[in-house]
């Protein structure tokens, strides 16, 4: 029901929506579109790779009942499909594991929605490859402020999933952009986003990661294409969703702070805090490797020097990491094959094998997990330490406060192209990879986002 309070607000739709029909033609600053490319290059890169991952599998071969066109291409295959379904095909692609980049402050995974929407959008429209990352840049700044007015924590631990609701409007915003929608229609995108708008917690016990990766990406991708694809086609809507009787906010956040979502826009670009994994893992996971990787670095020692490890990381991560079933997301797993390496790769860090590997296993049994008072109060950074305990008496600490690949300590253009072909190799092969590369650091040149797609498919 409508509250008084609710009414009583001011709506921030009617400048969300001229923001969103403005978006194309608004050019961005050097170092917001430079970050774009890089996380355009990243989740193609989780997508490409991600299609030979059990999810990706998966939603290639749902792809196939669902029937062909030639709107948009799936990344890693030869496929062309719909523009809705290549989005959500491509969306459970990029989150088929762990590789996709992260917005921690609100809780969101805003690549794996919004690029899958935002690239099947510019297929279908021909559009070029500047309003392509203007697109993208706008599907984060819409997809983070969602969650953050919703009170990200507050609102998974009421038991919605953060990680469905931000990138379901992003990439409706994205994808709506791109379809060419005036400011009216802006407001009808982002109410059908709202009808569409789900996600519940539960995917934390999803053991096989299929229902995640649709969850994360496939959903909002595909939620997005379609809010956009309809008003485009003549639908008409609600053109206030976030105001007056019985509006989204009274659904799920009648306490959220609206204004998040026009606080700053054209001059706070969420995608400049986006951050981009140097580990192919879990979130909760970069600190500890970081760290350990440090010590490997610093000091001289062999897994069998260790008598014990120590790993503490903020409290609330703990149910994510501890001891799961897949090699990608168990931090004692991971521990231990790094110490073993001495680094971690993707095909490392995927193994299901070397679970059962009793090397690995003996590690991983000397590590105790805790979690950190301290780390918790530092949320929504996620910090880790590690400590090592040695034969010969010695005990090693490191404290990893701003991850690689976070905004405080950024990832180097080499270092994000390095991670996407090595991502991208296996699939598309050395030279294919850095072609698409290559493409994607040039793309502002580029006319037409179609000519992406013999780079893309394998």
């Amino acid at each position: 029901m409508m509250t008084s309070e609710n009414a009583a607000r001011p709506s921030p739709m009617p400048e969300l929506a001229a923001y969103i029909a403005g978006a194309l033609h608004r050019p961005l600053p050097a170092e917001v579109q430079e970050k774009a490319r890089f996380q355009l290059l990243d989740t193609l890169a989780a997508m490409v790779s991600g299609s030979r991952l059990p999810p990706g599998r998966k939603a290639i071969e749902y792809l196939k009942v669902l029937g062909k066109s030639d709107q948009a291409c799936v990344a890693g295959t030869s496929f062309l499909a719909t523009a809705i379904d290549a989005a959500l095909v491509n969306g459970m692609l990029a989150h088929a594991d762990e590789t996709d980049d992260s917005h921690a402050e609100s809780l969101t995974h805003p690549g794996c929605g919004i690029v899958p929407a935002a690239l099947a959008a510019a297929d279908l429209y021909e559009r070029s490859g500047a309003e392509l990352l203007r697109a993208i840049v706008l599907g984060y700044d819409v997809c983070c402020r969602m969650s953050l007015a919703l009170g990200a924590y507050e609102f998974r631990a009421a038991g919605h999933s953060s990680h469905t609701f931000g990138p379901n409007f992003g990439a409706a915003a994205a994808a709506g952009a791109l379809a060419g929608v005036n400011e009216t229609q802006a407001r009808y995108v982002l109410s059908y986003a709202a009808q569409q708008a789900s996600g519940v917690s539960c995917w934390m016990r999803d053991k096989d990661h299929i229902e995640k990766a649709f969850d994360f990406g496939g959903m909002a991708a595909r939620n997005g294409v379609t809010a956009a694809l309809m008003v485009s086609s003549g639908f008409t809507g609600v053109d206030d969703v976030f105001s007056g009787e019985r509006c989204f906010f009274d659904a799920y956040g009648n306490d959220a702070d609206r204004d998040i979502l026009i606080r700053g826009l054209g001059s706070r670009y969420e995608i400049l805090e986006t951050s981009i994994k140097r580990w192919t893992v879990g979130s909760p996971i970069q600190a500890p490797l970081d760290a350990l990787h440090a010590l490997l670095a610093a000091h001289e020692f062999s897994p069998a020097d260790v008598a014990g490890i120590t790993v503490r990381i903020p409290h609330e991560s703990l149910t994510i990491v501890n001891d799961r079933d897949m090699p990608e997301i168990c931090l004692q797993h991971l521990i231990a094959v790094m110490l073993l390496d001495g680094t971690l790769g993707f095909a490392t860090a995927h193994d299901r094998g070397r679970m059962a590997d009793p090397a690995v296993r003996a590690l991983r049994s000397r590590v105790r997990l805790f979690g950190d008072d301290e780390l918790s109060r530092a949320m929504p950074v996620r910090q880790g330490i590690v400590e090592l305990k040695l034969n010969d008496g010695r005990a090693v600490t490191h404290h990893t406060q701003a991850v690689r690949g976070t905004p405080p300590n950024p990832m180097s253009p080499e270092e994000v192209r390095q991670k996407a072909s090595d991502l991208m190799a296996p699939v598309l092969g050395a030279e294919g990879a850095l072609a698409l590369c290559d493409a994607v650091w040039r793309l502002a040149e580029l006319d037409n986002v179609r000519k992406l797609r013999p780079l893309m498919q394998a």
